[in-house]
């Protein structure tokens, strides 16, 4: 799905005479993937020189890309600063990544909780990009009172 069909979706929707937040359609899946360490060698922020020269993660370049071409968005979320989002867009467009966005200045140290009022399913990098499959763990959630 190319950036003008995704922004379709992400027009203003109206609720009750109020806009609200988009939802993308069912099937459409908004990956929110980091690139340091994920999808490239892992380089620190202090050191923005090798930006332009880190291996790519082939599987990784394969997986993202068929995801994209299966109409899913693809948002590339990252510790990087926003002084290097120039390195970030030619090292990604070197190596062909497709993609709809690029997030710079995510907060740095990992050991992330992500709290939403969307569902979020989150996949730990570990080395490789493989085809997802379920499995049933355990998480935290709110106490909304109903103990299920």
């Amino acid at each position: 799905m190319e950036r003008e069909e995704a922004d379709k979706f992400l027009h203003d929707k109206v609720e009750k005479g109020e806009k609200v937040s988009p939802v993308l359609p069912e099937g459409v899946k908004n990956y929110l993937i980091d690139i340091d360490g994920t999808i490239c060698d892992d380089i620190p922020n202090e050191e923005p020189e090798r930006m332009l020269t880190a291996e790519v993660y082939p599987d990784a370049l394969k997986t993202c890309n068929k995801w994209y071409d299966e109409g899913h968005m693809i948002c590339f979320f990252t510790s990087r600063m926003e002084e290097h989002r120039n390195h970030t867009e030619t090292w990604l467009k070197k190596h062909g990544f497709k993609y709809h966005t690029l997030l710079m200045g995510k907060p740095r140290g990992g050991n992330y909780h992500w709290i939403d009022n969307h569902l979020v399913k989150a996949t730990q990098y570990k080395g490789k990009f493989t085809e997802l499959v379920d499995k049933n763990v355990t998480i935290k959630v709110f106490d909304d009172g109903h103990h299920d």
